[in-house]
């Protein structure tokens, strides 16, 4: 993946005037549209076959539970580096997602693999301190191991209205994290409108985000395929007026891999081939691994196996 420079940083932050134009506004009905008839696209098998094991390559696993422990972060990892012990063949995940005090284990045992080590921080998944607070935890992150950092937006001033509070406390921890790759999730299910997803992600983006995610995974709704379309068309259009790409990541809620090949197919049409790859797309997610293997499994033997025969996350 290749890791932005700090003077590209620096351009891709605009003066705030710039920062907040307005977003025209969204069909709604339109966009649900759009995802009903994409989903309505058929895979042929070979083609599924390849489009499976993709999806399982662009998967962040993922654990953030107050009973983490080394013991489950050293599986994890395990488990990211080769996912069924039973098919060598298989790709690796693109990442490993786990809590600053988790860092450095995932970051010794992901060593040498081509796995990236992910982070959350800046309070995860409230967000609800200072932004000093919000910086040290950031910091120490990246000071364990961290690659990648997944931050959370203040939702809160988001929805008063408080945009350049917001567009500054990205672009603070974009600086913090300098080679660092910065996933800004917007927890799209507290935003309330489609106008909403479309402004954060604007915002998001012109900050200098790396990634633009859909979600904490700890609230409901979390990822749908409407907010992730309309933050794909945020990406494309910052893409066609800057030739820049940024990445995009929806997490929480994606557990099948028809699920997966949905998003897959949403991301293609919108973006183009050239997202089509782990450097810039993702899967949050940890259960969904084990569906996507039992359908790897599947198109390779002709029988499903049990989901006893994986690993649970």
């Amino acid at each position: 993946m290749t890791k932005p420079s700090s003077e590209l940083i620096s351009s891709q932050q605009p003066s705030l005037h710039k920062a907040y134009l307005p977003v025209s506004p969204i069909d709604e009905v339109g966009v649900r549209e759009r995802v009903a008839r994409l989903n309505r696209r058929s895979i042929k098998k070979d083609s599924k076959k390849e489009a499976l094991k993709l999806a399982l390559s662009m998967i962040d696993l993922t654990t953030l539970e107050g009973k983490d422990s080394t013991g489950k972060v050293i599986q994890l990892c395990r488990k990211a580096a080769r996912p069924h012990a039973g098919m060598a063949s298989l790709p690796h995940v693109a990442a490993v997602c786990v809590y600053p005090s988790m860092v450095s284990t995932a970051r010794k045992q992901l060593e040498g693999t081509g796995i990236f080590t992910a982070s959350v921080a800046t309070s995860f998944p409230a967000g609800m301190v200072s932004l000093k607070q919000k910086l040290d935890d950031t910091r120490y992150a990246i000071e364990q191991g961290a690659e990648e950092i997944d931050m959370v937006i203040s939702r809160g001033e988001f929805l008063k209205g408080n945009y350049s509070y917001v567009y500054d406390e990205i672009a603070s921890i974009r600086e913090v994290c300098q080679e660092v790759h910065l996933k800004v999730i917007l927890e799209t299910g507290e935003l309330g409108t489609l106008e909403h997803v479309r402004k954060a992600s604007d915002l998001a983006i012109r900050a200098g985000a790396d990634f633009i995610k859909t979600s904490t995974g700890k609230i409901a709704p979390a990822a749908t395929q409407p907010a992730t379309l309309v933050m794909l068309e945020a990406i494309r259009d910052h893409y066609l007026a800057t030739g820049h790409k940024v990445g995009m990541k929806p997490a929480g809620g994606i557990r099948k891999a028809k699920q997966a090949l949905q998003y897959l197919v949403l991301l293609r049409e919108t973006l183009g081939a050239g997202w089509v790859t782990p450097e810039y797309f993702r899967f949050g997610a940890s259960s969904l691994a084990n569906d996507l293997l039992m359908q790897i499994l599947k198109q390779e033997t002709g029988v499903y196996q049990s989901a006893d025969y994986f690993s649970i996350d």
